[in-house]
């Protein structure tokens, strides 16, 4: 089997108001897992993104320049 460059991918976690741990791949629409804690869901996916690239054969990177996503908290109610 040939071997691949790396790809590093920038990934959003998120916390579950019951527990656990969601996770996101903003460059691969629609790649997201789970898990009960950050090391699981961040196992998790990994293993989602290889999938993912093996399912969509050719990836071609698609550069996310820091503009584009921005993470806030926003307060409600106070």
């Amino acid at each position: 089997m040939a071997k691949t460059n790396p790809l590093a991918f920038e990934v959003v976690l998120h916390r579950e108001k019951d527990g656990g741990y969601w996770v996101e791949v903003p460059q691969l629409k629609g790649c997201v897992s789970q898990g009960d804690s950050r090391k699981e869901a961040l196992k998790n996916i990994r293993e989602a993104i290889e999938l993912y690239l093996e399912t969509v054969g050719a990836y071609v990177p698609r550069e996310m320049k820091k503009n584009e996503v921005e993470v806030h908290t926003v307060v409600v109610g106070a």
